[in-house]
């Protein structure tokens, strides 16, 4: 358990009290997968903190063996008290609306989202070890995945093909399968249809395997049989930037400074409008997590135990589109490229 972190927090932001509701933010520092939960931290005047796992029946005894030394009441006896709560602003208003009922008029409430974001932007040894698992069993359902495409299967079929594996091998699919057949790559986030494979175009796939109660992410090429000139280009200069950024990543480094290494390979050939999203983002409970390495992101400097996606693109419509992906460790010396097998 992450305890301590959160007690951190709120020394440092000066709290009385602070609750977490976010599923996520709870499973880190509990170790606990619930959607019905409030993790209360009390600061008490002597000095002590008190923490408190509020729940419903369903999940009591779940609660009990997986964090046997949390105390644990009745959701429907939640308290709230103290000058300054922390809270994540991130709630639904609704929520708000009953939290600052139960706290009354005096208290100031304090938004910890970016606190706990953070937080777990750097992960444990442990978390680390499940994520590397996480990515190693991604690399392995795609090999054995892509050896199963033959012509004529849709890009439905494609998808289904990895979610089912994902399922007997893993813990399900991250998120949504991406298949792109030919010109659909040029759709970022293109949802799977029947656009039929003739064994012959170019096939991009973004997948990711839920393994170890973490998430891993993954994008691959088919290349074409017979590439056009522009593909080939293309895929070249997506290539290069991804591994200028691989080779880049390192402790220190910000997040923009990093985006900016492998952007301005792309915007000297050429493409630079055709990359319109993000360089990459941290990977964990959820598949999109801090940091955000991007071009707007100036303030993020990268830290070791961190884990973020290398994800250059370009995508010209109704045309191609190449994107190729990987996920990385910040180590104290350079990063760890979690991903194997072929780089295509």
């Amino acid at each position: 358990m992450r305890l301590d972190e959160l007690l951190k927090i709120a020394k440092r932001r000066r709290l009385d009290s602070a609750i977490v509701t976010g599923e996520a933010n709870v499973l880190a520092l509990t170790g606990v997968k619930c959607d019905n939960a409030v993790l209360r931290l009390v600061r008490k005047a002597d000095g002590r903190s008190e923490w408190r796992f509020f729940t419903d029946f369903r999940y009591a005894a779940m609660v009990h063996r997986v964090a046997p030394l949390l105390k644990t009441a009745d959701i429907r006896r939640l308290s709230i008290a103290g000058n300054r709560i922390g809270f994540e602003g991130s709630i639904s208003k609704r929520r708000f609306d009953s939290f600052s009922k139960l706290a009354g008029k005096s208290s100031t409430f304090v938004d910890i989202d970016r606190d706990l974001a953070e937080m777990r932007s750097v992960k444990s040894a442990e978390e680390i070890e499940r994520l590397r698992a996480a990515e190693k069993l991604n690399c392995e359902i795609w090999r054995d995945a892509s050896r199963r495409f033959k012509p004529g299967m849709s890009e439905r079929d494609m998808a289904r093909l990895i979610k089912v594996m994902m399922i007997e091998r893993g813990e399900g699919e991250a998120f949504d399968t991406i298949v792109c057949v030919g010109a659909n790559a040029a759709e970022c986030h293109h949802e799977p249809d029947d656009t039929v494979w003739n064994g012959r175009d170019a096939v991009l796939v973004d997948m990711g395997v839920k393994f170890g109660g973490v998430c891993s992410d993954l994008t691959r090429n088919i290349l074409p049989r017979r590439p056009s000139p522009s593909y080939r280009r293309v895929y070249e200069l997506v290539k290069q930037a991804h591994d200028a950024a691989i080779a880049a990543a390192r402790p220190g480094i910000t997040a923009f400074a990093l985006d900016k290494v492998a952007r301005d390979i792309i915007r000297k050939g050429g493409f630079g409008k055709c990359f319109g999203h993000s360089l990459g983002h941290g990977v964990g409970y959820e598949i999109h997590e801090a940091p955000t390495v991007s071009s707007r992101n100036r303030k993020t400097v990268l830290k070791p135990g961190m884990v973020v996606t290398v994800e250059p693109g370009i995508y010209l419509e109704d045309n191609l589109g190449v994107r190729i992906e990987d996920m990385i460790l910040i180590t104290h010396t350079g990063c760890e490229l979690l991903s194997s097998g072929v780089c295509c």
